[in-house]
This record gives C-alpha cells, sequence and structure tokens, in this order.
C-alpha cells in the first residue's frame, strides 16, 4: 500500500471478526513501530499485547464505561501502549530540556501509536485507540512495570466493518502562513 493511500484508508474501527492476530503479526507491528521518531532517539514507547480473554474482561468490566468495554470484548487483540518514565524531554540529571516538560512523553508515544495503527492498516488490519479508562487500575491489571507509565488502549483485529471517511477541514481551515 502507498503510504498517502494508507493514511487517507486508516479509520478508527470498533467492530472486529473473531479471527486471531498472529503473534508474528504482533511482532511486526511492534516493528514497525519502532520506527517513529522520538526525542533524542530515546525510543521510550513500550507495549504489551493484551490476548488473555480473562484480562480483557477485567479491563472492559473494572475500567472501562459501557462503549470502549464493548469494543475491548469485540477485539481479538488490545495492545498497550506506555513510555519509559522520564526519559523523553528531560536531560540526564532529570531536568525538563524544553518549557514543554514532560509533554514529550505524549507526543513521543502519540507518533509512536499512529505509526502502529498505520502499519496495522497496511496488513489489513482495524484499530482504535482508546483513552478513556481507569489508568490506574487498568496499569494494575496488565502489570505496567515499574518507571513505565500506561498512555493508550489500542484494539486491534480484522475489521467487522468499513467505516466512512469523516468530514474533514480544507486546508485552509488548516493551514496559516507567517
Amino acid at each position: 500500500m502507498e503510504t498517502l493511500e494508507c493514511i487517507k484508508t486508516r479509520r478508527s474501527v470498533r467492530k472486529f471478526k473473531t479471527d486471531s492476530v498472529s503473534k508474528e503479526t504482533i511482532e511486526k507491528l511492534v516493528l514497525a513501530a519502532s520506527y517513529a521518531p522520538s526525542w533524542k532517539n530515546t525510543q521510550t514507547t513500550r507495549y504489551i499485547a493484551i490476548t488473555n480473554e480473562e484480562v480483557k474482561a477485567r479491563l472492559a468490566t473494572e475500567c472501562c464505561a459501557e462503549h470502549n468495554a464493548q469494543i475491548i470484548n469485540g477485539a481479538p487483540l488490545l495492545i498497550a501502549t506506555l513510555i519509559v518514565d522520564k526519559r523523553s524531554g528531560f536531560e540526564r540529571d532529570g531536568s525538563f530540556s524544553t518549557s514543554r516538560k514532560d509533554a514529550w512523553q505524549a507526543f513521543d508515544n502519540g507518533i509512536a501509536t499512529q505509526t502502529l495503527c498505520l502499519a496495522a492498516n497496511d496488513l489489513g488490519l482495524g484499530t482504535v485507540v482508546m483513552g478513556l479508562y481507569d489508568i490506574d487500575k487498568a496499569s494494575d491489571i496488565i502489570g505496567v512495570p515499574e518507571g513505565q507509565l500506561l498512555m493508550a488502549l489500542v484494539a486491534v483485529g480484522y475489521p467487522d466493518e468499513k467505516p466512512s471517511v469523516p468530514k474533514k477541514k480544507t486546508v485552509e481551515d488548516l493551514l496559516s502562513y507567517c
């Protein structure tokens, strides 16, 4: 798939077929995401592939409202994206490198998460990035390692729907020059 086609055809998919996603495919997604740029090449994004139905059920019932619970229960795979805390946007002495302070952590994780979602689209998978959940409880359930922070849960699977393209703003609305 050509790059622009991949960008333009990626949609948030919330309904999936029951087909599982192979370990080989999961590893391809993470390998692709590893090429995402990061602050001073710190490469702080980490991933946890969640295929265990009991863990997914706990996340759905204990951490999410009904909408995200349905998505989690219907997805064969969740990928948790995490960051190694206090590295992206920080100097070695622990001070902030810029006035953005620790915001670079989320920025880097967002780039890596989008790269993972684009790679999934290229491989025929659908994804939706979820952020509305009890992050502390979810971190405990999936066992986020010390020194890392849970950022997003990404539902992944073979699409059982084809969402339409939402209305997009024009270039004139989005772009200005100075």
